[in-house]
């Protein structure tokens, strides 16, 4: 089974558990003071592992509940976000996703991340509005198999997504961002889901996107999307956790943005 099926049928899966228990009571694994871990996590990640071994048994899991200790340096590695806005999820908002990517390790001058990989292909499942983004490497980006586009919209008409963890010093960050940018673009959202809101800057809903500290299973696929639909993915590595800030954009926007980012 090519790649891209195989994640396809893994990211329904997930979603499919998901969806099926959207209105039941959640059980937490874990919670801090801005993140909540479920149960459910380990069962949607147990659930996309499942299927990915049984086509391609070769290619180990990089995730946000689990990994393979072979994902960190494997020629190919998944690299799998079960439900991104988990918070949401927990809370009865139906705003969240499967996020899975297939990456490689490549030279210096062609990997996209820091640790020497980049991606392949992505897939993005939002079981709750039925709708599939997927992308290959060298080809248009799809939304339920129809190809998308980044907007043309400059700053002033954006709507701009922000996003900010719990780690120290990134929700004053974030404010210093409102304050600069409030005034300066359309509208700005904060969603709660990363891979959501890379989807919807591919698909012409956002012009941009910009979280600081974000982790790599939650953008592998949604970075490798925007791109194939015509957006600007810029990223680092910040401190020495493998946290990411990034800047997603239409390309247009995202070059206004850098004055004030």
């Amino acid at each position: 089974m090519p790649p891209l099926h195989s994640a396809i049928r893994a990211a329904q899966a997930a979603g499919q558990l998901m969806a099926l228990h959207r209105h039941r009571t959640k059980r937490v694994n874990d919670s801090t003071r801005h993140d909540i871990k479920l149960e459910l996590d380990v069962r949607c990640q147990r659930v996309i592992t499942r299927v990915l071994a049984a086509a391609h048994p070769e290619i180990p899991v990089l995730g946000e509940e689990a990994s393979h200790d072979a994902a960190r340096s494997a020629a190919l590695r998944w690299v799998v976000d079960p439900i991104d806005g988990t918070v949401n999820f927990a809370h009865g908002i139906p705003h969240a996703a499967v996020s899975i990517a297939l990456q490689a390790r490549e030279s210096p001058q062609t990997a996209g991340y820091a640790d020497g990989y980049a991606t392949l292909l992505g897939v993005i499942f939002d079981p709750f509005c039925d709708e599939l983004f997927t992308a290959r490497r060298g080809h248009p980006a799809f939304l339920n198999g129809r190809r998308i586009r980044v907007s043309d919209r400059p700053l002033a008409e954006a709507v701009l997504s922000l996003g900010f963890s719990g780690r120290p010093g990134s929700i004053p960050a974030m404010v210093r961002d409102v304050r600069r940018l409030s005034r300066r673009v359309r509208k700005l959202r904060i969603m709660g889901s990363a891979a959501l809101a890379l989807a919807y800057v591919a698909a012409g809903r956002f012009d941009a996107y910009v979280e600081r500290g974000i982790r790599l299973w939650d953008i592998a696929a949604g970075g490798l999307i925007i791109e194939s639909a015509g957006g600007t993915f810029e990223r680092k590595e910040i401190g020495t956790d493998g946290r990411i800030a990034l800047t997603a954009s239409n390309g247009r926007a995202g070059r206004a943005l850098r004055r004030w980012l």
